[in-house]
């Protein structure tokens, strides 16, 4: 039984809703972190319903905040307990997908999904397993899980845009070539790229006009 995830929302500055991003959030964090994103954002897609929900696990290391799935080398649990917690996290995800586009009557096309860390690793791992595609994945410092699996997995190819830090020092920058040779080995066509000189584990606003850029160009938002 899916687990039904809370979350915050920002309405489009248009109050008319034409499409839609939802914010995954990294280990540790919840919602409200990246939903300030809505602000900047917002000016420049007035027509966006911004959508953050919470991931479905307390986080044993953050009191208010939570996690997608456990990790082994923060929280001592095993790699049976962390695979089992994203495969549970997976189907949380999907489902609450599903309802916020019949919710808010909305197709796949009209929604993109913006990811930070272990957020970016939900989203890649989910949106090509779809049936549907969404209108693509902003990829903020994180990486492919399980790159080999996905050729005989995938089931659409959407456009992605990975954006990391040089000076990452929890998820290595190295891991924004893996994830796109990892994506282009299962046949994704529109992968993008961009690194953020000078920047630690986040997001600079170099890399958010970037990201801006490809929901506007790519996503048609």
């Amino acid at each position: 039984m899916t687990r039904v995830l809370q979350a915050g929302r920002k309405a489009p500055f248009s109050g008319d809703t034409r499409s839609c991003v939802v914010f995954l959030h990294g280990y540790g964090a919840n919602g409200a972190d990246l939903l300030g994103l809505a602000d900047p954002l917002g000016e420049h897609l007035p027509d966006t319903l911004f959508v953050a929900p919470d991931a479905p696990e307390a986080c044993a290391g953050a009191p208010f905040g939570f996690q997608w799935f456990p990790i082994p080398w923060i929280d001592g649990s095993s790699e049976e307990e962390s695979m089992e917690g994203m495969g549970r996290a997976v189907e949380d995800l999907n489902a609450f997908l599903d309802a916020l586009m019949v919710d808010e009557d909305l197709l796949p096309e009209q929604v993109a999904i913006f990811g930070f860390s272990q957020g970016t690793m939900m989203a890649l791992h989910v949106m090509p397993r779809r049936e549907d595609p969404v209108a693509g994945v902003v990829a903020f410092s994180g990486r492919l899980l399980q790159p080999e699996l996905l050729v005989d997995e995938v089931q659409n190819t959407l456009p992605v845009l990975l954006v990391h830090g040089d000076q990452d020092d929890v998820v290595p920058v190295q891991s924004l070539p893996e994830a796109a040779e990892g994506l282009q080995a299962a046949g994704f066509k529109e992968v993008f790229a961009h690194i953020q000189k000078g920047t630690a584990h986040g997001i600079a606003p170099d890399g958010l006009s970037v990201a801006l850029a490809f929901l506007r160009d790519k996503c048609g938002f």
